[in-house]
């Protein structure tokens, strides 16, 4: 399953795969593969990506309430 949020909020934070990697430490491919859905990452990694982008691991990785106010979704 794509994560289609993570992509949205790293474009949003005008960040490149690559910068996302060196920050987090990781490969590019690597976070690529997360970002595509091929990859899951540790919990310790699933943190620091939602840290990086000021958000809970539940919103980004398990589409709650962030995921459907960017889809345009109600969230009541």
């Amino acid at each position: 399953m794509k994560r289609e949020l993570l992509q949205k909020l790293r474009k949003k934070n005008n960040l490149t795969q690559q910068e996302v990697a060196e920050i987090l430490e990781i490969t590019p491919v690597f976070y690529g593969m997360i970002e595509r859905g091929e990859r899951n990452p540790s919990l310790e990694l699933a943190k620091k990506i939602a840290d990086l982008f000021d958000s809970t691991i539940d919103e980004i990785f398990f589409n709650t309430k962030l995921y459907k106010l960017y889809n345009g979704q109600s969230t009541a």
